[in-house]
């Protein structure tokens, strides 16, 4: 059995990771985390998706106590502006269209339908969609019987004040938390393993099993280790990204229930509403944008005063070549980074702490369970990517030289073969194991602009003056709960409020 593990780094990746060691391990597993305050985190991820709430709820976390913890707001998805056509708008909202007809997918149906013009557009049946435009948030459990019900929601937090609540949960768990900067790292000089690292006061710490958290410099995994990295800039050309947060403009200045992306001339530009700020970014390309001019389109389009400098991040997307190598695992930005498009980070450092958990290792560190997590871990990376990568090839921009590139570049082959098999009959050739599956593709496809040349022929087994009924009922259905449903500053009031939230109302 291994006796004791070692994180070395903190932030969103090294708590998180320490919080579910601490949690799901035998407690004769001892856990400690190494991190120094001499260096910086990134915290600049502060967006989520629906998956968070599945961890948080595996550590047994509280969820009102959490979001007042970091200043969290609710999200119910993306809002997309100039992805499609300058000027166009969508949503790629947390919830579904509708409902099946005999346990055929709703789109199906309102594909046949929109031939004739016997439909609403097709966000008009998606919950979450409408309560975004409208700012709205009811704070429910998802009932796939419900169409008021049938969506799910995800956070929007601040990622360090979220990195200092799980320390405090896991340390209250056992896990020993050790001050210091790594200047050594110590191999057996036969089989490669790590046996242990030295910080700058000299402390030395061993370990059996050795967790790289330690974020772009990919200290274990990268400077010790030798695993080299899998460029994929070709696909994702973004590789800067100013950010800053921003106070609201007034008391009256709406906290939207989602993240916006607003693509910009080389790349695109995040606001994240926090209770008590926003965070504001643009994430560019240097080959099509230098960094001053990025910068000043970043100050152009924020809404508020910024509340400090702002703060510039270079970065390669892509991949380690193995995550797992020996008695290490990479974990966050030492394992690979997508770009903050679609909030996969926090994600995919979830999918590795339980993809580890499930494979947690003997001391023997037998090479197929490094294997098979190696295998699901490229699976993950890979797919995500794809799904970013859709949202700039799909563009029909042509008035800048970036969105050109993306518009022709090649794609990887398993993305292509899904947008032909969607262009063909509308089906997404999504897997289960996919982080994002039918309803997030759908939504995507849809909004910018992607349209079948045919639809299932299941559909025309159902008499079309009944498609039209259910569809028109869905529509009113859809409409009627999002009108009924409270602000989204009223649920943060009455659920999980910080002062900030509760003077907004009171004023």
């Amino acid at each position: 059995m291994i006796k004791k593990v070692v994180i070395v780094g903190g932030g969103t990746a090294g708590w998180m990771t320490a919080a579910a060691l601490s949690r799901h391990l035998p407690k004769a597993c001892q856990v400690h985390l190494i991190e120094s305050d001499q260096i910086a985190t990134v915290g600049v991820g502060e967006a989520t998706i629906p998956a968070i709430r599945t961890f948080n709820a595996g550590l047994g976390i509280d969820e009102q106590e959490f979001m007042r913890e970091t200043n969290a707001t609710f999200k119910l998805g993306i809002r997309f502006q100039n992805w499609g056509e300058l000027g166009e708008d969508y949503y790629h909202a947390f919830g579904f269209y509708g409902f099946p007809i005999n346990d055929v997918s709703f789109h199906q149906y309102w594909m046949k339908m929109q031939q004739n013009s016997g439909a609403a557009p097709i966000h008009e049946y998606n919950m979450p969609y409408m309560a975004s435009v409208f700012d709205k948030f009811e704070h429910k459990q998802f009932d796939n019987d419900s169409i008021a019900s049938r969506y799910f929601y995800a956070f929007q937090f601040d990622a360090a004040l979220y990195a200092q609540y799980l320390r405090k949960w896991s340390e209250a768990k056992g896990v020993t938390r050790i001050e210091g900067k790594v200047t050594e790292v110590s191999q057996h000089p036969d089989t490669g393993f790590i046996e242990s690292v030295t910080l700058e006061s000299g402390m030395r710490i061993e370990g059996d099993l050795f967790i790289d958290c330690s974020g772009f410099r990919a200290l274990l995994m990268n400077q010790t280790l030798g695993i080299g990295y899998q460029d994929w800039s070709h696909w994702l050309p973004v590789n800067r990204a100013w950010a800053v947060s921003t106070a609201y403009e007034n008391k009256d200045t709406p906290i939207p229930p989602y993240t916006r992306a607003r693509a910009l001339t080389g790349g695109w530009q995040w606001r994240i509403p926090l209770q008590n700020r926003t965070g504001d970014g643009n994430v560019f390309s240097e080959q099509f944008i230098s960094e001053d001019q990025a910068l000043d389109q970043l100050l152009e389009n924020i809404e508020g005063k910024p509340m400090n400098e702002p703060r510039l991040l270079r970065f390669t997307t892509g991949k380690r070549d193995k995550i797992w190598h020996k008695n290490c695992v990479a974990i966050g930005l030492s394992a690979g980074f997508l770009e903050p498009l679609e909030s996969t980070s926090i994600a995919l450092i979830q999918g590795a702490i339980l993809l580890l958990i499930r494979n947690f290792p003997n001391e023997d560190f037998d090479s197929a369970t490094e294997h098979e997590f190696n295998r699901r871990m490229n699976i993950k990376y890979e797919e995500s990517r794809n799904f970013l990568i859709l949202h700039y090839h799909l563009t029909r921009r042509n008035d800048t030289d970036f969105w050109n590139y993306c518009r022709t570049m090649a794609i990887p082959d398993e993305l292509k073969h899904r947008m032909d098999v969607f262009r063909h009959r509308g089906h997404t050739a999504h897997k289960n194991s996919d982080l994002f599956i039918e309803h997030n593709w759908l939504q995507v496809l849809f909004g910018q602009g992607m349209k079948p040349e045919s639809y299932d022929p299941r559909v025309d087994v159902v008499e079309p003056q009944e498609v039209e009924r259910l569809l028109s009922q869905m529509n009113k259905d859809v409409a009627q709960a999002a009108h009924a449903m409270p602000s989204h500053l009223e649920t943060l009031a009455q659920y999980c409020a910080g002062d900030l939230i509760s003077n907004r109302l009171s004023k």
